[in-house]
């Protein structure tokens, strides 16, 4: 089954099927379902051209994929461009909703420190 230019899977159930499509998430799935009366449990390939016909018009009634990325994508330039603080971070590649940086976000920040233990070879027999 293909809705918006993305193949579901076939033999996932149907509410986690739909979270392949960007911008639905579980609960999204499970409320889509639930107002149209489908069951959740069905398996992606044994949904009728019926419910795929419903499941397309309710889908129609959110942002989803491009226009979502989009809208993100315009959001976060939005912001660079009046030079709020959350715009410098994103313009930095740093977290933005007050994480911490001395411990975390290290492989953002590009200072990936090996430990002494990790990626060790293995020893030779003699």
């Amino acid at each position: 089954m293909r809705l918006l230019g993305i193949t579901l899977p076939d033999e996932k159930r149907l509410e986690m099927a739909l979270t392949a499509i960007y911008g639905i998430g579980i609960s999204r799935s499970r409320q889509i379902l639930a107002k149209l009366k489908i069951s959740a449990d069905k398996k992606t390939k044994e949904v009728t051209s019926d419910e795929e016909t419903k499941i397309r018009q309710e889908l129609d009634n959110y942002k989803l994929e491009g226009d979502l990325k989009r809208e993100i994508s315009g959001n976060i330039k939005r912001h660079k461009d009046m030079k709020s603080y959350r715009g410098s971070r994103h313009a930095r590649r740093l977290p933005v909703r007050g994480q911490r940086t001395k411990t975390n976000s290290r492989t953002v920040r590009g200072n990936v420190r090996k430990t002494m233990g990790s990626g060790r070879k293995a020893v030779e027999k003699k």
